[in-house]
């Protein structure tokens, strides 16, 4: 594995607190310390961070707009992109049952880890350097503009039609769990492409928005997996 050091200059961010660090690329099946308590204060700083980005440079936007743009920028397959940009699986700690089933690479440990990171920088040094952090990383994709695809159609749709070019079926979704008080809900669903040998998984308020994130990551899989066919 390699030393933190390399992780923090690619986030640039320096820790004062490694334990922070650690504890945010640390997978619960690696002990009891691990990092969704860190995710969960991450996924927050994001969305507030994404947010107030796209209302500042972005004024012709509507509220629909803004909510869209937003969830595509903040969903599993935009933070599992970032993820593989800065190579998050050459630091991750998990349990040996997971690295053996390939969750060094998984989209959802990925992004989740992007989030605790987030959630780390943000805990030990506030909203101002986190904020900093998390647009350093976007930087790449606000460069470039914002892809006509991410502004009109969503990822379910997208990835349909991504499908639909290469002629095949199209995928399955289905709720893996729920969780929460009925006021707290929480849904992770399963998009499941048979054909290209691909499941992922997305996590959300509601079914659709977690069918959302789901799409989102399988798009980049299924894009790598019909570009090698």
């Amino acid at each position: 594995m390699l030393p933190l050091s390399a992780l923090e200059e690619r986030i640039g961010y320096e820790f004062k607190d490694k334990k922070l660090l650690r504890r945010a690329i640390t997978h619960r099946s690696f002990g009891a310390e691990h990092n969704e308590r860190l995710e969960f204060l991450g996924d927050s700083v994001l969305n507030c961070v994404i947010g107030y980005t796209l209302f500042q440079r972005d004024q012709h936007f509507n509220e629909g707009d803004l909510s869209r743009v937003r969830a595509n920028l903040v969903c599993e397959g935009t933070l599992y992109e970032i993820a593989r940009r800065i190579d998050v699986s050459s630091f991750l700690l998990m349990g040996d049952g997971e690295v053996k089933t390939g969750g060094h690479q998984r989209p959802s440990i990925l992004a989740d880890a992007m989030e605790a990171i987030f959630g780390a920088v943000f805990r030990e040094s506030g909203f101002e350097t986190a904020e900093r952090v998390i647009l350093k990383l976007y930087e790449p994709i606000f460069s470039t503009g914002l892809p006509a695809e991410k502004l009109s159609k969503d990822p379910k749709t997208r990835l349909q039609e991504l499908l639909q070019g290469e002629h095949l079926p199209r995928p399955e979704y289905s709720i893996v769990s729920t969780s929460g008080a009925a006021h707290e809900r929480s849904f992770e669903c399963e998009c499941r492409i048979e054909a290209l040998g691909i499941v992922t998984t997305g996590r959300a308020k509601n079914r659709r928005a977690a069918e959302q994130c789901a799409a989102e990551a399988a798009i980049e899989i299924a894009k790598q997996r019909t570009e090698t066919k």
